[in-house]
Protein backbone atom coordinates (compact mmCIF):
# COMPACT_ATOMS: atom_id res chain seq x y z
CA UNK A 1 0.00 0.00 0.00
CA UNK A 2 1.62 3.26 -1.00
CA UNK A 3 0.20 6.05 1.41
CA UNK A 4 0.79 9.93 1.00
CA UNK A 5 1.11 11.07 4.70
CA UNK A 6 1.02 14.36 5.73
CA UNK A 7 3.93 15.69 7.76
CA UNK A 8 3.75 18.31 10.37
CA UNK A 9 6.82 18.20 11.45
CA UNK A 10 10.37 15.93 11.56
CA UNK A 11 9.12 15.45 15.10
CA UNK A 12 6.59 13.53 15.16
CA UNK A 13 6.94 11.94 11.71
CA UNK A 14 9.36 9.73 12.81
CA UNK A 15 7.28 6.96 14.64
CA UNK A 16 4.61 7.11 12.23
CA UNK A 17 7.20 6.52 9.41
CA UNK A 18 8.73 3.79 11.26
CA UNK A 19 5.66 2.10 12.25
CA UNK A 20 4.57 2.35 8.88
CA UNK A 21 7.39 0.90 7.03
CA UNK A 22 7.89 -1.73 9.37
CA UNK A 23 4.55 -3.32 7.91
CA UNK A 24 5.86 -2.73 4.52
CA UNK A 25 3.87 -0.12 3.67
CA UNK A 26 5.23 2.57 0.71
CA UNK A 27 5.69 6.37 2.82
CA UNK A 28 5.41 9.61 0.22
CA UNK A 29 5.71 12.39 2.59
CA UNK A 30 3.81 15.77 2.53
CA UNK A 31 4.51 19.28 3.49
CA UNK A 32 1.67 21.19 3.68
CA UNK A 33 1.42 23.41 6.89
CA UNK A 34 -0.09 26.97 6.05
CA UNK A 35 -0.71 27.65 9.97
CA UNK A 36 2.46 28.14 11.16
CA UNK A 37 3.60 30.97 11.79
CA UNK A 38 5.55 32.71 11.76
CA UNK A 39 7.61 32.51 9.04
CA UNK A 40 10.89 31.91 10.60
CA UNK A 41 9.22 29.01 12.54
CA UNK A 42 7.37 27.74 9.34
CA UNK A 43 10.99 28.05 8.00
CA UNK A 44 12.51 26.06 10.76
CA UNK A 45 10.20 23.11 10.55
CA UNK A 46 10.31 23.23 6.84
CA UNK A 47 14.47 22.51 6.59
CA UNK A 48 13.94 19.79 9.40
CA UNK A 49 11.45 18.09 7.05
CA UNK A 50 14.35 18.32 4.55
CA UNK A 51 16.80 16.83 6.39
CA UNK A 52 14.15 14.05 7.74
CA UNK A 53 13.79 13.08 3.88
CA UNK A 54 17.27 13.46 2.88
CA UNK A 55 18.37 10.86 5.85
CA UNK A 56 15.95 8.54 5.28
CA UNK A 57 15.13 8.63 1.41
CA UNK A 58 11.90 9.44 1.93
CA UNK A 59 9.84 11.02 -1.51
CA UNK A 60 8.59 14.57 -0.61
CA UNK A 61 6.19 16.29 -2.13
CA UNK A 62 5.41 19.86 -0.89
CA UNK A 63 3.09 22.61 -0.78
CA UNK A 64 5.33 25.32 0.46
CA UNK A 65 2.32 28.41 0.58
CA UNK A 66 2.95 30.63 3.32
CA UNK A 67 -0.24 30.92 4.34
CA UNK A 68 -0.39 33.73 7.19
CA UNK A 69 -3.09 35.97 5.67
CA UNK A 70 -5.47 33.28 4.91
CA UNK A 71 -5.30 31.73 8.11
CA UNK A 72 -5.93 34.36 10.27
CA UNK A 73 -9.27 35.80 7.95
CA UNK A 74 -10.26 31.93 8.72
CA UNK A 75 -9.75 32.00 12.46
CA UNK A 76 -10.43 35.70 13.69
CA UNK A 77 -13.46 35.92 16.05
CA UNK A 78 -13.12 32.03 16.28
CA UNK A 79 -10.07 31.10 17.86
CA UNK A 80 -11.79 28.56 19.96
CA UNK A 81 -11.85 26.42 16.49
CA UNK A 82 -8.53 27.08 14.86
CA UNK A 83 -7.30 23.63 15.41
CA UNK A 84 -10.50 22.30 13.12
CA UNK A 85 -9.62 24.79 10.36
CA UNK A 86 -5.74 23.77 10.89
CA UNK A 87 -6.95 20.34 10.48
CA UNK A 88 -9.29 20.50 7.77
CA UNK A 89 -6.78 22.98 5.13
CA UNK A 90 -3.90 20.37 5.89
CA UNK A 91 -6.07 17.01 5.68
CA UNK A 92 -7.83 17.99 2.85
CA UNK A 93 -4.80 19.40 0.98
CA UNK A 94 -3.50 16.08 1.89
CA UNK A 95 -6.63 13.36 0.22
CA UNK A 96 -6.82 15.96 -2.90
CA UNK A 97 -2.85 15.29 -3.07
CA UNK A 98 -2.99 11.22 -2.77
CA UNK A 99 -5.93 11.32 -5.20
CA UNK A 100 -4.67 13.29 -7.66
CA UNK A 101 -0.95 10.81 -7.35
CA UNK A 102 -3.13 7.53 -7.58
CA UNK A 103 -1.84 6.55 -4.12
CA UNK A 104 -3.64 3.99 -2.19
CA UNK A 105 -4.68 6.11 1.08
CA UNK A 106 -3.44 9.19 3.11
CA UNK A 107 -2.55 9.46 6.60
CA UNK A 108 -1.12 12.23 9.41
CA UNK A 109 1.72 12.90 11.12
CA UNK A 110 -0.72 14.91 13.56
CA UNK A 111 -1.93 11.22 15.21
CA UNK A 112 1.07 10.66 16.87
CA UNK A 113 0.49 13.73 19.06
CA UNK A 114 -1.05 13.32 22.23
CA UNK A 115 -1.49 17.30 22.31
CA UNK A 116 -3.56 17.17 18.88
CA UNK A 117 -7.57 15.86 18.75
CA UNK A 118 -7.11 12.52 17.66
CA UNK A 119 -11.22 11.60 17.61
CA UNK A 120 -11.58 14.93 15.27
CA UNK A 121 -8.71 14.66 13.45
CA UNK A 122 -10.10 10.51 12.66
CA UNK A 123 -13.65 11.76 12.11
CA UNK A 124 -11.98 14.31 9.90
CA UNK A 125 -10.13 11.83 8.08
CA UNK A 126 -13.01 9.29 7.47
CA UNK A 127 -14.83 12.00 5.72
CA UNK A 128 -12.69 12.86 3.40
CA UNK A 129 -11.95 9.29 2.61
CA UNK A 130 -15.42 9.11 1.61
CA UNK A 131 -15.37 12.88 -0.39
CA UNK A 132 -12.09 11.61 -2.44
CA UNK A 133 -12.61 8.61 -2.33
CA UNK A 134 -9.61 7.20 -1.15
CA UNK A 135 -8.77 5.29 2.19
CA UNK A 136 -7.79 7.40 5.61
CA UNK A 137 -5.36 5.47 7.74
CA UNK A 138 -6.24 6.92 10.94
CA UNK A 139 -4.05 4.51 13.43
CA UNK A 140 -3.25 5.59 16.57
CA UNK A 141 0.36 6.42 16.51
CA UNK A 142 0.28 7.43 20.23
CA UNK A 143 1.70 4.77 21.41
CA UNK A 144 5.12 5.71 19.90
CA UNK A 145 5.15 9.52 20.71
CA UNK A 146 7.78 9.40 23.37
CA UNK A 147 10.18 7.25 21.35
CA UNK A 148 9.84 9.52 18.31
CA UNK A 149 10.92 12.05 20.74
CA UNK A 150 13.52 10.62 21.49
CA UNK A 151 14.52 9.77 17.88
CA UNK A 152 14.12 13.61 17.18
CA UNK A 153 16.79 14.64 19.47
CA UNK A 154 19.08 11.42 19.30
CA UNK A 155 18.87 13.10 15.46
CA UNK A 156 19.40 16.45 17.18
CA UNK A 157 16.39 17.82 14.66
CA UNK A 158 14.90 21.10 15.21
CA UNK A 159 12.07 20.76 18.09
CA UNK A 160 9.59 23.70 18.24
CA UNK A 161 8.14 24.72 21.06
CA UNK A 162 4.46 25.51 20.16
CA UNK A 163 1.82 23.84 17.97
CA UNK A 164 2.32 26.39 15.11
CA UNK A 165 0.03 29.08 14.99
CA UNK A 166 0.56 32.41 15.79
CA UNK A 167 -2.52 31.68 18.97
CA UNK A 168 -0.56 28.03 19.96
CA UNK A 169 2.34 30.40 20.19
CA UNK A 170 0.88 33.14 22.33
CA UNK A 171 -0.62 30.48 25.09
CA UNK A 172 2.93 28.65 24.95
CA UNK A 173 4.63 31.84 25.93
CA UNK A 174 1.65 33.88 27.67
CA UNK A 175 1.68 31.30 30.54
CA UNK A 176 5.45 32.18 31.60
CA UNK A 177 4.71 35.87 31.94
CA UNK A 178 4.55 37.01 35.04
CA UNK A 179 2.11 40.62 35.48
CA UNK A 180 4.01 43.61 37.05
CA UNK A 181 3.54 44.84 40.05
Amino acid sequence: MHILMHICCANCALFPLMSMHERGGTVTGFWSNPNIHPLTEYRLRLDAVRQLAAMRSLPMQYDEEYGLVEFVRAVAGREDERCDYCYRVRLDATAARAKALGLDGFTSSLLVSPYQRFDKIYALGIELQGQYDIEFIGEDFRPGYRSGMQMSRDLGFYRQKYCGCIYSEMERYAKNMQPEA
